[in-house]
């Protein structure tokens, strides 16, 4: 045929050497330039995220140390700022030019890591950031252990200056205590009344009443105050106790009990004050006589046990007046209850009721005070006048001609009358001479009690 077609036969072997030639051509291209090429571009673009992450990673570690050492350099300026004020007292030059040395050398660090940070030059001064972080916080750590080194010995400091004051002030308070015991020892001792040494029936006047008044009247209340602190030991309600003495009175303050216990005694040692027997029914009891005569037996009964200690005049005198009057009175005062609960027993009222007298420090007060009241009876009757004792009822009106109020404050925010409360001293009347009683003021409308 292809002699018979000499043109389609050049043909054919034309088109059949083109597709031969493009054919591997095509193989080539797609191999070489399809596959081989795009691999390679991938890997260059691996290398070059690989690159930014260490850049990253690098930046981050610099920054990190930067700021490692910034905090290392301010706690070392807290710690040479603690070094300054603690060498400051006792007063250290040395010490001081130290720590002020070693603040502005961290203040130049600091300086210095600021424009590194802004000339962007961390890496020269951060070589290696992993190391410089490490002994950044060793830094740091040091500097805080000595600050705490610092304020541990400041506290202490101050602790041992606060012992020294607490000594020097228990020091005080127990001179003071001594002070006191000794000035309680002279108020409420047995012994004489200087100021009455030399005292005359003829040269009496009431101001000599009233030094003995208030002579008794010191004892009553150191009574009070001891008998306050049996009941408190033995649990006493000590709010029941007041108020069942002034139950019509509204007690201003809790601490205003002492004035109803007061109360309670005076009422009872004063009773029969009026009396020359003095609410004992013997009447051998009082001296015998009329008139001038009378009345200096009384004084002698005055000036005898005036300087006398009464346990001891009680133990040598068992039977004498003035045994009988503490006895009366006593048994008067301190009821059963009151005894069996101060003491468990009643011991005391068995040694007075067959003609003894106790040695315990209760009965000790009791007989200083039962002494002076009786004192006080003996000068009162020493007068060549008539002698009066008297109370002011509850809810009366205040005078200050007949009343004293024992207390300033009890009820200073109470708007309107205040009233007799209770009568705490009685009051005396030595002639024309009125000497005042001593009143607990209330409030005359009904207020509710102190809780």
């Amino acid at each position: 045929m292809d002699s018979l077609n000499p043109n389609r036969s050049k043909f054919a072997r034309t088109i059949h050497k083109v597709i031969h030639l493009r054919t591997p051509a095509k193989l080539v291209t797609h191999c070489g330039k399809d596959s081989l090429t795009p691999h390679k571009s991938k890997k260059f673009h691996q290398d070059d995220d690989a690159d930014d992450d260490d850049s990253k990673l690098r930046s981050r570690a610099v920054l990190e140390a930067l700021v490692a050492k910034l905090f290392a350099s301010v706690s070392t300026i807290k710690a040479g700022y603690a070094e300054m004020q603690a060498a400051q007292s006792p007063y250290d030059v040395e010490a001081i030019q130290v720590a002020d040395k070693g603040v502005v050398r961290e203040l130049r660090l600091i300086s210095e890591l600021k424009q590194s940070f802004l000339k962007k030059q961390l890496d020269l001064s951060l070589a290696v950031p992993q190391v410089t972080v490490l002994l950044a916080e060793i830094q740091e750590q040091q500097s805080l252990m000595k600050t705490y080194e610092i304020t541990m010995k400041k506290l202490e400091s101050e602790m041992d200056l606060k012992d020294s004051h607490i000594d020097e002030l228990k020091k005080r308070l127990q001179e003071c205590n001594q002070g006191n015991k000794v000035m309680e020892k002279r108020l409420n001792s047995s012994g004489p009344l200087p100021f009455l040494d030399n005292l005359k029936l003829s040269l009496m006047n009431p101001n000599h009443f009233c030094q003995v008044l208030h002579y008794a009247v010191r004892s009553i209340r150191r009574f009070v105050k001891f008998m306050s602190s049996e009941m408190e030991s033995a649990h006493w309600d000590m709010d029941a106790a007041a108020k069942s003495i002034v139950p019509d009175t509204v007690l201003g303050k809790p601490t205003h009990r002492c004035f109803a216990f007061e109360s309670f005694v005076c009422r009872a040692m004063f009773e029969g004050f009026n009396s020359p027997n003095f609410s004992l029914s013997e009447s051998s009891s009082a001296p015998e006589g009329k008139g001038k005569q009378r009345r200096q037996l009384f004084f002698e009964r005055f000036k005898k046990l005036k300087s006398v200690n009464p346990i001891h005049f009680l133990s040598q005198n068992p039977r004498s007046t003035f045994g009988k009057f503490v006895r009366a009175k006593y048994l008067s005062l301190v009821h059963a209850k009151m005894e069996c609960s101060f003491s468990g027993n009643l011991n005391q009222r068995k040694l007075l009721n067959a003609g003894s007298y106790p040695e315990t420090a209760f009965f000790a007060a009791f007989a200083e005070m039962a002494k002076r009241v009786w004192v006080l009876h003996g000068l009162a009757f020493s007068f060549d006048v008539e002698i009066g004792v008297f109370q002011v009822s509850h809810n009366s009106r205040f005078s200050e001609v007949y009343m004293e109020c024992v207390t300033e404050d009890a009820f200073d925010a109470v708007d309107g009358d205040l009233r007799v409360g209770f009568t705490v001293v009685p009051g005396f009347k030595i002639g024309s001479t009125v000497i005042q009683c001593q009143v607990y003021l209330s409030p005359a409308a009904t207020a509710p009690a102190y809780c």
